[in-house]
């Protein structure tokens, strides 16, 4: 499923840009069944910022997180995997998606103001068993198994949502 530019939202931080897609919902289809079927279920976020007219890549980044279900209280759990490791509980499934987006950002330092960047958001769910051999026997993340992530061709079970927001500039978002 492509999304509109219009759905990712860009807002400056700092040396950095977070992000913003509120009217994206992952938490649907298959990935729900599973999830209040007792299963938890892996979502992959990778973040790409491109630069000038080759839309050259100057930075990714990658996020997973672990969403679950409370049968009983029927609220969400995530919790994210790779790097700064943090959880939530009790939250009903827009505040869970958005949470996953508060804690992606992307930094901009040493870019030009006047550079045209382009940003695309790719977001895959993954089966349990076919999402845990990213991480590696020391708990981080396994550079191979990154890359076989996101080049591997989406599965037909497999849910899938791009995001793409540009051309713009930084000057855009800083006087």
């Amino acid at each position: 499923m492509a999304v509109s530019s219009d759905d990712l939202i860009l807002t400056p931080a700092g040396d950095g840009l977070l992000l913003s897609a509120p009217r994206l919902h992952f938490l649907t289809g298959a990935s729900l069944s599973h999830l209040r079927d007792g299963v938890s279920v892996p979502f992959d976020f990778q973040v790409t910022l491109l630069s000038g007219a080759s839309q050259t890549p100057v930075w990714r980044g990658f996020e997973r997180f672990m969403v679950s279900y409370d049968l009983w209280e029927e609220r969400f759990a995530v919790s994210r995997v790779t790097s700064l490791r943090r959880s939530v509980s009790h939250l009903d499934a827009s505040a869970a998606e958005r949470w996953c987006f508060e804690q992606l950002s992307v930094p901009t330092s040493g870019l030009a103001r006047e550079d045209r960047l382009w940003l695309h958001l790719e977001i895959r769910s993954e089966d349990e068993k076919d999402g845990l051999p990213l991480l590696g026997p020391g708990e981080g993340i396994s550079i191979s198994n990154l890359i076989d992530v996101f080049s591997r061709p989406v599965r037909r079970q497999q849910q899938r949502w791009l995001l793409e927001s540009g051309p713009f500039r930084l000057a855009e978002y800083r006087p």
